[in-house]
């Protein structure tokens, strides 16, 4: 199966794609958040579930940063072609001003923010598996000590 990174390497069409999918999976990244039910079946499936989505935030990391690539290449393109084919000289800072009202450019940075917009809400996932995690630790620690009728 080929991961969402190559296929967005390969071809930005599928960028929206990508954003729905992540989108989805965040939801259920919700509900596995959630501290309801067996501790002991909690704290058995909290790692499979931390390894999960932390791979799947690293997948969007790496989408990210290739999107911040194609970004920096867009603006070389168009940065050349101000300073090469302008009717007049332009300064350096003249043509960058120039280049970031370019609809490619502009597009670019609407996609990485969207994109940045998903990491974020996935490193808020992560953090909310780190307190699962730290609270299940907490019942355990309870129960050890003879308070077995705490429930969840």
């Amino acid at each position: 199966m080929q991961t969402w990174f190559k296929r967005v390497q390969d071809n930005l069409a599928v960028l929206p794609e990508c954003i729905d999918y992540f989108d989805a999976e965040l939801q259920q990244a919700r509900f596995d958040c959630t501290l309801k039910g067996n501790v002991e079946k909690l704290s058995r499936e909290i790692p499979q579930i931390v390894e999960h989505r932390f791979n799947q935030l690293q997948e969007i990391e790496a989408i990210l940063e290739n999107l911040n690539i194609q970004l920096r290449k867009t603006r070389s393109k168009k940065y050349r072609q101000f300073l090469e084919h302008y009717q007049r000289a332009l300064t350096s800072r003249d043509a960058e001003k120039y280049i970031d009202g370019e609809e490619d450019v502009v597009t670019m940075q609407l996609l990485i923010n969207e994109f940045a917009l998903i990491r974020n809400k996935y490193q808020g996932v992560i953090k909310a598996l780190d307190a699962k995690q730290f609270q299940i630790n907490n019942v355990i620690k309870l129960r050890v000590a003879g308070l077995d009728d705490v429930t969840l």
